[in-house]
């Protein structure tokens, strides 16, 4: 029964927390043509695993905005191979996560929005 009512409760809820998260979402900061390039390059190496619903995963896009970072999103609620990705590399189905790659090859699985956020400003504020 419990259940049922959060499941009721999220299916009232979601329009209006994507309602939310589109009207709130931040201007972008605007870098010169070739310092946004390198960003993009870099971004290329990441990705956001994530549900478009989740307060946390919301919290984690709105910072991607504000730093202007094209990173990949998987949805990771709807899409079953996406979450079989994320529970085969990062061990666990638990968004945000975001997946780091370097040149190399290696792959890092960052759980958290506040660590996520936090690499993200120090990586490229």
């Amino acid at each position: 029964m419990m259940k049922m009512f959060f499941r009721a409760l999220r299916l009232v809820l979601n329009p209006f927390m994507l309602l939310w998260a589109k009207l709130s979402m931040p201007k972008g900061i605007v870098r010169a043509g070739d310092a946004q390039q390198k960003i993009d390059k870099e971004c290329a190496s990441l990705a956001l695993y994530h549900f478009k619903t989740c307060p946390f995963c919301i919290k984690v896009r709105k910072e991607m905005a504000r730093l202007s970072l094209p990173i990949e999103l998987r949805d990771a609620q709807h899409d079953p191979a996406i979450r079989a990705d994320l529970m085969k590399g990062g061990g666990k189905i638990q968004t945000p996560c975001l997946r780091i790659a370097d040149a190399q090859g290696n792959v890092q699985w960052m759980y958290e929005s506040d660590d996520i956020i936090r690499y993200l400003q120090q990586r490229f504020a």
